[in-house]
């Protein structure tokens, strides 16, 4: 097993990831901003084709995010013994979750996982005036610089692996940061730099640089002049060979990691409840889990209904229609749930829906009187999330209007939609480092499945946050509060989830490694790797 690297090393989780990640408050006196031409065009430029327009475009943790920008090139002095901070240690909950005010990101850390640390948005956007704005963007760079001289100064804090992958972090939100000046010749000067240092065959986190060099490299090429607004449009990969490897990379993620397997066993256990005692029930599963093959949620659910058959009564009917653009491969997926629901004597009725979440209309789902309905939404939802939010309103306005019994949301909980880029760049780093550091735990390094997880299905991911703007960019993850939001607004009511005990038991016997914990959050259920949120687990109804 890979060695975990500086996300591992406690003094690296407990000071330079929260350092790092500072929000608006907090800010040391010492500090003085050096007004350069860089820090303005740093500001103008990020998200320019997304900016806020009014608090109802943007709200709460998934449109304030002004937590992490750019480097500045000046040096100033450390702050790691300033005794007067605005953020807290990991491992302080005492066994709970802690929501620090000033941090409006989770914590790293190498201890037990007792809990999952997070925290809320400090929602002070309108109060602040343009040079607090500016600050804002220039102060993680102080910061990063005053743990170098902090690392310098108390000399033992790891080994030369751990130096070389902070230098790699410095690498990256400095190149992070050129991008997003429009600055190609400094930026690709730092590409160059991360080219031989981000190996795909090297440390967990040099692993997820080379996904995040790959991100900051497509979006240089699409980055227009000084003065023109936004980004050059990608052109779409519709290379088959890409959605084959995309697709097997998928199945690996499943059988290797347990995220989306938390997804669909805590959703399973929330549609059973709904169905207890039922004779006629219905799941409209929406996306049908990214078109996984072989339908594996629903054959769990077949072999839970059938399996409780001598102690309550089984449905008559088990109605299944899959929404999605993928019919021909949901009508395959249909098929074959159908014979192995027969073989379990269950009456299973399949049926497909050809059509988008953004164009689904309300008469395109067929339910009956006396039927039992159950949304299920695995990892879908956030594609549906925009700049505005009238696609995703349309879609949660036509569930609502279904009646279900219940609604069950998995969702990746990180905030991977800010409306500034180097904000977005540097949570979906933290992100996706935990879920690289767990596949370092999980499988040797150069095992070619490990390599076809990274490259062909998160790596996608990532370039897709790094590198997309407007409608291009789909990977749109948001955090559990922000979902809560959403949905309340939508009309819904949160149906808390108490199924904790019965998911630790599941997860330990999986087996897999250790790092993965589930918690209990506000009536959520929550998959995390040590101390970061990875998925999340909500149910809703009407």
């Amino acid at each position: 097993m890979a060695p975990v690297g500086f996300l591992g090393n406690r003094l690296y989780n407990e000071q330079i990831f929260d350092r790092l990640k500072m929000g608006v408050h907090g800010v040391d006196p010492r500090f003085r901003l050096g007004g350069t031409k860089r820090k303005v065009e740093a500001f103008s430029d990020l998200g320019t084709t997304e900016l806020p327009v009014n608090d109802e475009d943007y709200d709460g943790d998934g449109g304030r995010n002004l937590s992490i920008s750019s480097f500045h090139h000046r040096r100033y002095l450390p702050v790691l013994d300033n005794p007067v901070t605005g953020w807290q240690l990991p491992g302080s909950s005492n066994g709970k979750m802690k929501r620090s005010k000033s941090m409006p990101e989770s914590s790293f850390s190498d201890n037990s996982f007792a809990g999952i640390h997070r925290s809320s948005s400090t929602n002070s956007f309108p109060k602040l005036r343009f040079r607090d704005h500016i600050w804002t963007y220039t102060k993680p760079y102080l910061e990063a610089e005053a743990i170098k001289d902090a690392i310098s100064e108390y000399g033992n804090v790891g080994d030369d692996g751990n130096k070389d992958e902070m230098h790699l972090v410095q690498l990256l939100v400095s190149c992070a940061e050129a991008v997003a000046c429009r600055d190609k010749t400094h930026a690709s000067n730092l590409l160059a730099e991360l080219r031989a240092d981000a190996l795909v065959f090297g440390s967990s986190f040099q692993r997820v640089a080379s996904c995040f060099m790959q991100g900051l490299t497509d979006r240089l090429a699409m980055v227009q002049p000084l003065g023109a607004v936004g980004l050059v449009a990608p052109a779409r990969n519709v290379n088959p060979v890409a959605f084959e490897r995309k697709d097997e990379a998928f199945r690996l993620v499943y059988e290797t990691c347990p995220h989306i397997r938390f997804g669909h066993y805590v959703a399973n256990l929330t549609i059973l409840e709904a169905f207890e005692g039922e004779s006629y029930v219905h799941v409209v599963d929406l996306g049908m889990t990214l078109g996984l093959r072989h339908g594996q949620q629903w054959r769990a659910l077949i072999q839970s209904l059938a399996g409780r058959a001598n102690q309550t009564r089984t449905p008559h009917r088990l109605r299944i229609t899959a929404v999605g653009p993928c019919v021909g491969q949901f009508v395959t997926i249909g098929n074959e749930l159908e014979t192995y629901a027969g073989e379990h004597n269950i009456n299973l009725e399949f049926s497909a829906i050809e059509s988008s979440l953004e164009t689904l209309k309300r008469e395109d789902i067929k339910t009956y009187k006396n039927e039992v309905l159950v949304i299920n939404s695995i990892l879908q939802l956030h594609c549906v999330v925009k700049e505005s939010r009238g696609a995703l309103n349309s879609v949660l306005q036509i569930v609502h209007g279904l009646s279900p019994k219940a609604v069950v949301l998995v969702e990746q909980d990180s905030n991977h939609n800010g409306p500034f880029f180097l904000g977005r760049f540097m949570e979906s780093l933290h992100y996706y480092s935990a879920i690289f550091d767990a596949l370092d735990a999980m499988l040797p390094k150069y095992d070619t499945k490990r390599a076809k997880i990274e490259q062909f299905y998160f790596a996608e991911e990532i370039k897709n946050i790094v590198s997309c703007e407007g409608p291009n960019r789909v990977e749109r993850h948001e955090r559990v509060d922000q979902w809560r939001r959403r949905m309340s607004r939508a009309g819904f009511q949160a149906a808390p989830i108490k199924l904790a005990v019965q998911a630790k038991h599941w997860l330990e016997k999986l087996e897999i490694c250790d790092g993965y914990t589930i918690a209990e959050e506000k009536g959520c259920l929550v998959l995390g790797w040590k101390s970061r949120p990875i998925v999340a687990v909500s149910c809703w109804k009407c």
